[in-house]
């Protein structure tokens, strides 16, 4: 299950990443609303983590316009307000719950598993061409086979097939898989492209992922 994590106070962020991940979640962390909007116009999540006192746009701000696009996706809004106005305002913007700073990480992963319950198995697969990417148990299957995804894998096969044929380029995929405070090289992209590209011929797949010169990569159907 994929997750955005929208916290301004980078420290913070880690701290609540770390324990998704080790809670078996896949996150994906920005710090201020702008890039918040962005990414979930761009990619495709199972929930949104999103702090109200934000940078460029608050949490209530970027809630509003993702709920004004038809995006429905579970939204917990976290922030250390407590006032009943508050709680108030977000729930009525379309928030599906709300947890106040400090908190406990039980309460936290219990908020989520709860705010993610009535999902159906079909909402988590995604398809493009002759492969399907369930997003639950990241396995990438065809007719002719299939294999289970490691993180990063899954993270950019899903960026791609909720995106066909759109451009990324290396500094973007860099930025949105590993992070913009990562500590990897840029080659490590060129690696996992090489590893889904592989995958993708054993699956006899119709899509290949296409590299145009000095620009990026797109999955593209074969013709």
């Amino acid at each position: 299950m994929k997750l955005l994590l929208a916290e301004d106070e980078q420290s913070l962020s880690r701290a609540i990443a770390k324990i998704l991940e080790k809670n078996h979640y896949t996150v994906e962390t920005v710090y201020n609303g702008e890039d918040a909007l962005a990414y979930l116009e761009l990619g495709s999540y199972d929930a949104v983590i999103l702090d109200i006192m934000m940078p460029k746009l608050d949490g209530i701000a970027v809630l509003k316009r993702l709920r004004a696009m038809g995006n429905s996706v579970p939204v917990l809004l976290l922030t250390a307000k407590a006032e009943i106005d508050d709680k108030v305002l977000g729930l009525d913007s379309g928030a599906n719950d709300y947890l106040t700073k400090p908190f406990d990480t039980k309460e936290l992963l219990a908020r989520i598993r709860a705010m993610t319950r009535t999902q159906t198995a079909a909402d988590s697969r995604i398809c493009f061409g002759s492969i399907v990417l369930d997003r639950a148990t990241f396995e990438l299957s065809s007719p002719a086979g299939s294999f289970r995804l490691t993180n990063k894998e899954f993270q950019m096969m899903e960026l791609f097939i909720s995106n066909p044929k759109q451009l990324f380029s290396t500094e973007r995929l860099m930025e949105r898989i590993w992070g913009s405070d990562s500590d990897a090289e840029i080659n490590v992209v060129w690696v996992y492209i090489s590893y889904l590209r592989k995958k993708l011929t054993a699956l006899n797949a119709n899509i290949q992922i296409k590299a145009a010169r000095n620009a990026g990569y797109s999955l593209e159907e074969i013709t």
